[in-house]
């Protein structure tokens, strides 16, 4: 709990709050500051009125209180008194060796019949053993602490009777355990939950990070198959109508309106990206405005386009596309785009007119097939042993099915792409 949720509750209490976090932060910087302010107010409080007073024995007691305890010297009160409480100064580093300094001085002095306000030191020594110390030391102590009120009870039986004063005696030791017991416990409490909050906090980071990444990978993928394939066509077409041109001009006419149709389009799918990046990062309240994700339904379109930029491909499907949902569609439609854009770069049009791409779409029980194979020349998307974006791209969008990709040269020329697509329901008992 925070001061800002105690701030709720009232100023009072978030004003102590905010005082014990201060006393806190000071302790942990000057530990010492704070042992021997407990020496002085002991001191103050119990040792000052003895020395003043000339021990518990004098003043206003009555008669038969004072000739039951033994008179101390002021050397002697002093002396006993030092014992008693200087050792509180090392209460929290070494709370058993402060425990047993405290205990024989205690013994001694009751040995001698001597009563002093400062006794009340080891009950501190007691609490601070039970909040500092190793637990299996506690038995030892409270041993220790019963003989040593069994032996005060016995020496004012002449006042108190000692069932009585042993229970007072007990009584307060028990409560210094359990004090000092209950605040070990809540220490303990607490430092497990800032424990757990720091652990949630960097949880919730990595997550934040991992999203991050997530969807950094997803905008580039999208990114790629957008721009590499309509700069793919574009380019293609430039250079068709490039050589057009010379030999008839309005197929070059019409060349250049296509690359105009490809460009549009690639800007529109850019903004539709682009806008949902905004609006994901706080963008106007209206929102982007959007469109339907493509799906095996346009690439007949898509197809329609590669033949234009000069390539033959023949298209065919098999089995019930309408059943398909729409990520699985996006996916397909994407592998077929990544797989004629390639055809596409390793591809001269001029020289390379007979290319044939053959594309087929297969829904077969469980599974969707789509098959990618041209004619053209075998020439892999990057360097040996390197994987281009796009074939990672479609390795990726196929995993997220449970599919996998495979692609390579064909036996006779040319490069062919399969993917196989995981159909079965998420959750359905696989």
């Amino acid at each position: 709990m925070t001061t800002d949720d105690l701030s709720g509750m009232g100023p009072l209490v978030a004003r102590l709050s905010r005082g014990g976090q201060r006393l806190r932060q000071a302790d942990r910087t000057h530990s010492w500051v704070l042992d021997t302010a407990v020496v002085v107010l002991v001191f103050l409080m119990f040792c000052l009125p003895d020395l003043l007073h000339g021990g518990v024995d004098d003043g206003d007691s009555p008669r038969r209180f004072k000739l039951a305890f033994t008179h101390l010297p002021v050397a002697g009160m002093l002396a006993f008194q030092a014992g008693l409480v200087l050792p509180l100064l090392w209460r929290r580093r070494k709370p058993l060796v402060a425990f047993a300094a405290i205990t024989a001085v205690f013994v001694l002095q009751w040995s001698l019949g001597a009563a002093l306000r400062a006794d009340v030191a080891l009950f501190i020594a007691l609490y601070s053993l039970a909040l500092h110390g190793w637990l299996r030391q506690l038995p030892w102590a409270c041993a220790a602490m019963a003989g040593a009120m069994t032996l005060v009870a016995v020496r004012v039986s002449s006042v108190v009777s000692v069932w009585d004063a042993l229970f007072f005696l007990l009584s307060t030791a028990t409560a210094a355990l359990a004090l000092g017991l209950m605040v070990r416990i809540r220490r303990a409490q607490l430092a497990g939950l800032r424990d757990r909050a720091t652990r949630l906090e960097i949880e919730r980071d990595q997550r934040s990070r991992l999203a991050t990444a997530t969807e950094r990978t997803r905008v580039a993928r999208e990114m790629h198959d957008i721009v590499g394939h309509n700069l793919s066509v574009i380019i293609t077409l430039a250079d068709a109508g490039t050589y057009a041109m010379d030999i008839a001009p309005e197929r070059g006419k019409e060349t250049l309106h296509l690359i105009g149709d490809t460009g549009r389009q690639a800007l529109g799918e850019l903004r539709r990206v682009l806008g949902v990046l905004r609006e994901a990062g706080g963008g106007p309240p209206g929102g982007p405005e959007l469109s339907p994700q493509p799906g095996i339904a346009d690439i007949e379109a898509l197809c329609t386009k590669v033949r234009t930029a000069g390539l033959e491909v023949v298209y065919r499907t098999s089995g019930d596309m309408d059943s398909l949902d729409s990520g699985v569609q996006l996916t397909a439609y994407r592998i077929v785009q990544e797989a004629l854009t390639n055809t596409l770069k390793h591809t001269d049009t001029d020289t390379d007119s007979g290319t044939r791409v053959h594309l087929a779409i297969l829904v077969e029980d469980s599974r969707l097939n789509i098959q990618v194979q041209d004619t053209g020349p075998a020439t892999p998307a990057g360097p040996p042993n390197e994987e281009g974006h796009g074939l990672v791209g479609m390795r990726e969008r196929a995993a997220l099915y449970g599919g996998t990709i495979s692609a390579g040269p064909t036996g006779g020329g040319g490069w062919s792409v399969e993917a196989v697509l995981d159909l079965t329901p998420q959750g359905g008992g696989r």
